[in-house]
């Protein structure tokens, strides 16, 4: 029954999220291991270029897990070994098991079994949580924030706020198209006759099919991985005058952090006061939405891939793996508080979706706005944002002698 449906899922979710961070947080840890302490600059473009990729490959398979999912192969053979009816789910579940394969040979045979060796004694539940720099207790609670900005309408409003149909297809009589009986828009389904909204929010969005929003959120993925990717280019080239030897500090995370709340207001502002939205003149409300999207991912993924660097720079090395999982679990919390939150505020705060996710969105500013509060207490000004060759944020220099480390 449903119930079931939904205790799986939502251990499947946790399991696979608990793989997927002890993943992530041991290649954030080599990287930090393998480089060089006097080569920061090294070390940002590898910590950005495996947070990028990661996140790519993650919008691919979304993709190609919608697409898998969809599929209804025929054939005797295909029949032998899938006799139930969701042939698409099992197929991508295979599929998901064969990569995943694929990807343990490597590090098997090319990674040293000395890398992270751990002392000999045991950790106890006071060292999973003290003992840390300062630094990093600062930079993961904003980390927490950072991500709530995201979350209070990625995670849960946006998928929904997609299929929600127009308020005009709601209530109206059943159809027929494509030779196809009791057919209603999308984003709605024939009950009793009339065409009624999918989910109970509400009606006013973006009436876009299943297939349209997993690629718009695949692609979202791809490009913020990329973004991610780019990120040494985009901010120690332009701010630092392609100078390869000053990484981002907290002061050039602060820049981005603040720039990171304005493209959720502006959309609050056009969700919320817009005639294309209240008209519900759908080519106009997806232009405009889309490319808010599509700024918030290339701001978010230049802040994220900031943080991932701080993060695996103030680890010390000997505390390089625990600092990078303690850091991770803000970043878990962030996502958790975000999506519950989120889900409540679209589901009550108003009956027009565009207006309840718009509330979603003024919220992702203001956690941006606090992320950005938290991380200016960090004593981290080495390697100062620049303006081409002149300082114009933070004033020590990087050649200068001092710790960091903020114990």
């Amino acid at each position: 029954g449903k119930t079931t449906a939904i205790v799986y899922v939502t251990l499947s979710q946790m399991l696979t999220g608990i793989a997927k961070d002890l993943t992530k947080l041991g290649g954030k840890t080599i990287t930090k291991l393998v480089t060089p302490e006097e080569k920061e600059g090294k070390l940002f473009k590898v910590v950005s270029f495996v947070t990028g990729m990661k996140n790519s490959l993650k919008g691919f398979g979304y993709f190609l897990g919608s697409l898998l999912i969809s599929s209804h192969p025929q054939g005797y053979y295909i029949s032998l070994l899938i006799s139930s009816h969701p042939q698409g789910y099992y197929i991508s579940l295979a599929t998901l098991i064969f990569i995943i394969l694929l990807a343990i040979p490597g590090p098997l045979i090319y990674l040293s079994p000395a890398l992270g060796r751990v002392s000999k004694s045991n950790v106890t539940i006071s060292d999973a949580f003290l003992g840390y720099p300062t630094n990093l207790y600062i930079l993961s609670a904003a980390r927490t924030f950072l991500f709530m900005s995201r979350d209070m309408w990625f995670e849960v409003p946006l998928p929904f706020y997609l299929r929600s149909p127009s308020c005009g297809d709601v209530g109206v009589p059943c159809g027929v198209q494509n030779n196809i009986t009791d057919a209603c828009a999308s984003g709605t389904e024939c009950i009793n006759g009339l065409c009624e909204a999918i989910s109970p929010e509400g009606c006013g969005g973006m009436a876009l099919s299943r297939t349209i929003v997993g690629v718009i959120l695949a692609l979202y993925i791809i490009v913020y991985g990329q973004i991610q990717s780019w990120t040494p280019q985009l901010v120690t080239g332009p701010v630092n005058g392609h100078d390869k030897d000053h990484p981002p500090n907290k002061n050039t995370e602060v820049l981005w952090g603040v720039i990171n709340a304005f493209p959720t207001a502006v959309l609050f502002f056009v969700l919320r006061y817009s005639d294309a939205y209240d008209d519900h003149d759908q080519a106009t409300m997806l232009v405009s939405f889309l490319l808010c999207l599509v700024w918030f991912a290339f701001v978010f993924g230049v802040n994220s891939s900031i943080h991932s660097f701080l993060v695996v720079k103030y680890a010390e090395g000997n505390k390089a793996a625990q600092s990078v999982g303690f850091y991770y679990m803000s970043n878990a919390l962030g996502r958790l508080i975000g999506t519950l939150v989120s889900g409540a505020v679209y589901s009550y705060a108003s009956d027009n979706v565009s207006h309840s996710i718009s509330y979603c969105m003024l919220l992702g500013s203001a956690m941006s706005l606090i992320a950005v509060a938290l991380t200016v207490p960090i004593n981290d000004d080495k390697a100062a944002v620049r303006c081409g060759p002149i300082p114009c944020c933070g004033t020590q220099d990087i050649e200068e002698e001092g710790s960091v480390g903020g114990k």
